[in-house]
């Protein structure tokens, strides 16, 4: 059975650094193997996956994948074969399968790490190239409104009236 009597914080690190066996160094060691396994997923996995989706574990031949939400489940989903064979081929010959399970709380972590590296993008490029309608198109939206209903008429003719403009300029007013 397993010993899980409390023990003492000193205790516990006074056995961690006499000997490499105590429980906070089997801990330690589990953590490392797991973020060497977290690195090595991220490396096969595209790189759009990756603030989604993170290793919670490795038991028995199962490795539990941790995800976001469905939609990135789903996606998951679609790269699980080549992730198994992947993983096979380069670290873990006795994976035998995959189980990828929602965690909410990546969903706040994930979006931060997507916001960090939008705002360093936006900081080594200067300029973003400008979306551009052209008069051919501005025509042809007009041609398109002049046989539409009244309600996407309306519409079609603002978005032809913004043909030459760039996207920033523009407004919502109607």
């Amino acid at each position: 059975m397993r010993d899980s009597r409390p023990q003492l914080l000193d205790v516990l690190f006074d056995d961690a650094s006499a000997e490499d066996k105590g429980p906070l160094h089997n801990v330690q060691q589990r953590a490392v193997a797991l973020l060497k396994l977290n690195r090595a997923v991220k490396g096969v996995l595209p790189v759009q996956l990756h603030p989604w989706c993170r290793v919670a574990n490795f038991r028995q031949g199962i490795l539990v994948l941790e995800t976001a939400n469905a939609s990135w489940l789903m996606r998951l989903r679609y790269e699980q074969p080549a992730l198994l064979s992947a993983l096979r081929a380069q670290i873990l010959p006795s994976l035998s399968s995959i189980d990828i399970r929602i965690n909410p709380a990546l969903m706040a972590k994930g979006s931060n790490l997507v916001q960090d590296a939008a705002k360093t993008l936006g900081n080594t490029q200067t300029k973003v190239p400008m979306r551009h309608l052209s008069q051919e198109s501005a025509e042809e939206l007009r041609g398109l409104a002049s046989r539409s209903p009244e309600k996407l008429r309306k519409v079609l003719e603002r978005l032809a009236s913004l043909a030459g403009e760039s996207a920033n300029a523009t407004s919502r007013k109607k």
